[in-house]
C-alpha cells in the first residue's frame, strides 16, 4: 500500500510541475514547454577555428567572455539576440575564458558558474569552456582584455575583431552589440564591407 501512495504522490507532484494552475475562464490546462538544454563543451581556440571553417557560407560571431568580466556579461544578451534574429545566416559561439591556470582549479571547476549564466541567458548555441589558461589565450590572440568579439565573414576569414582597441574618446565602452556588432553583421549579410 505504501508503494502505491508514493507513486500517487509522485504523479500528483509531476502533474503540478507540468500543468500550470487553471484560472477562471481556462478550459484546458497547457503543459509548460521544457527549457532547451544548454551545452558547454571543453575546448580551445583551435576548436573555434574548426567550427568557423565548418560553417563557411555563414557569418560566424565568436564572443570571448568571462564571468568575472562585468562588461562581458552585460553585452552577452546581444549575442543571444543576434542568433535569434538571424538563425539561418549567423552562427554564434560563446568562448568562456574563466580558467586562469590555478592547479587546484582546473577548467571544469568553473563549469557550474558558467553553465548557470548560460542557462539564465538561454544561450542555445555552441558554448565552449576554454581549457587553455586565459593568459596563454590572450597572448596567442594578442588580446589585452575582454570582452572581445570576432566576426568571421561567409568566406571564413576574420572580417573584424571588436575589442578595447576600438575605444573612442567620449565613449564608455569600445563597442556594444546594438551600436556596433549587430549593424556590422547586417552589413556583412548584405554583402557589404
Amino acid at each position: 500500500m505504501t508503494a502505491v501512495r508514493i507513486l500517487l504522490c509522485a504523479a500528483v507532484l509531476l502533474s503540478c510541475c507540468l500543468i500550470p494552475p487553471a484560472s477562471a475562464g481556462d478550459e484546458k490546462p497547457v503543459a509548460r514547454p521544457a527549457a532547451a538544454a544548454i551545452e558547454l563543451q571543453p575546448g580551445t581556440w583551435k576548436d573555434v577555428t574548426a567550427l568557423v571553417a565548418k560553417h563557411k557560407g555563414k557569418i560566424v560571431v565568436v564572443d570571448v567572455w568571462s564571468t568575472s568580466c562585468a562588461p562581458c556579461m552585460q553585452e552577452f544578451p546581444g549575442l543571444v539576440k543576434l542568433q535569434q534574429d538571424h538563425p539561418e545566416q549567423v552562427v554564434c559561439i560563446s568562448f568562456n575564458v574563466d580558467y586562469v591556470g590555478i592547479r587546484n582549479k582546473p577548467a571544469d571547476f568553473y563549469r557550474p558558474k558558467v553553465e548557470a549564466f548560460l542557462k539564465k541567458q538561454q544561450a542555445q548555441f555552441v558554448n565552449i569552456l576554454c581549457t587553455d589558461e586565459s593568459d596563454k589565450f590572450f597572448a596567442e590572440q594578442e588580446l589585452s582584455s575582454i570582452p572581445a568579439v570576432y566576426v568571421f565573414g561567409a568566406d571564413g576569414k576574420l572580417a573584424k575583431r571588436f575589442d578595447e582597441s576600438l575605444l573612442q574618446e567620449g565613449r564608455e565602452e569600445a563597442f556594444t552589440y546594438a551600436a556596433d556588432i549587430a549593424p556590422f553583421v547586417k552589413q556583412q549579410l548584405a554583402g557589404g564591407k
